[in-house]
Parts: C-alpha cells; sequence; structure tokens
C-alpha cells in the first residue's frame, strides 16, 4: 500500500473504496443473485439456490463477524454496484449485480486488484464460461490445475496473470 491510507488511495478509483458495515445488506444481496444467475444452471440445486443461500442469513453473517470484511473492496456509484474480495495474491470472489454487467464494472475491479495487490490468480468453475472469457480478457490463462469445488461434483479451475 506504501503511503496510502488503510482505505483510500490517492490513485484508487473513486468509485471503489473499502467495504463497510453499512454494505452488508447490498453485498449479501450482490451475491445471492448473482449466484442464482450465474450458478442455478451448473449446479441445478434449486434447494441450495433458493432454500440455503438466502439474503438476510448471510447478511447476519458479516454483521455478527465485520471481520470477513476486510478484504472487500466495492464499486460504489450511488450506492453498491460490485464486489471484490482479494486475499493476498488471489481473487477470492469478484461479482456485479447482474442489472449492471457488460458497464465495465468487473474490469475496474479486476484492475484495481492488480495494481493495488498484484494479484496472480484466482479458481472459477469449469461450466462458467462466461466468467472464464471475461478473466481471460483481463490478461489470466487457464492453467491445468483443477479440483472439486467443495460439496459439488463440480471442478473448479485455476486462472493465472503471467
Amino acid at each position: 500500500m506504501g503511503n496510502c491510507e488503510k482505505n483510500l488511495c490517492p490513485h484508487d478509483p473513486v468509485n471503489i473504496r473499502k467495504a463497510t458495515i453499512e454494505d452488508v445488506s447490498r453485498i449479501a444481496e450482490i451475491l445471492v443473485f448473482t449466484k442464482r444467475m450465474n450458478y442455478r444452471f451448473i449446479f441445478q440445486n434449486d434447494k441450495v439456490s433458493f432454500g440455503e443461500i438466502q439474503v438476510l442469513p448471510l447478511a447476519q453473517e458479516y454483521l455478527e463477524d465485520p471481520s470477513r470484511l476486510e478484504n472487500i473492496w466495492v464499486y460504489d456509484d450511488e450506492f453498491v454496484k460490485g464486489i471484490i474480495h482479494v486475499e493476498g495474491d488471489w481473487i477470492r470472489e469478484l461479482f456485479v449485480d447482474c442489472f449492471f454487467q457488460g458497464e465495465g464494472i468487473g474490469t475496474k475491479l479486476v484492475d484495481f486488484a492488480i495494481r493495488k495487490y498484484d494479484v496472480r490468480y484466482l479458481f472459477v468453475l469449469e461450466k462458467n464460461e462466461n466468467a472464464i472469457r471475461f478473466y481471460e480478457r483481463q490478461g489470466f490463462s487457464l492453467t491445468d490445475e483443477r479440483e472439486l469445488e467443495a460439496g459439488t461434483p463440480e471442478f473448479i479451475v485455476k486462472m493465472e496473470r503471467k
């Protein structure tokens, strides 16, 4: 981070900031609905998509343990439209509200993570072809590394930025 303060840095994009406790309902909403939209066709498990994954319990998890927000940054343009979760040199999660996809928000969040954390890799569901194409446009390439996504029959694949 150099001489930047913890939450702001003069060369960070104006619309990207550290997540706060006030963001938890919006973060939970984006995570739940975007996962439903992008993963339902892959997992085909409505019991999980609409029963186990719910906005209120997820928001409560963040409220009960605010440290979970430590590595989450949000794209806030009047309101939160996307999030990126970075741990060390890898992108753990990237989600943009379905209503705002295609507006460059994901690209801005990835560029931010590359610049601020020098992210090198991420894992993505092997069947999530749209995400793979998106990350390829951001300079990531598929590797031969793949593993089962915990508790599912689906594989995740590693992508790496050279």
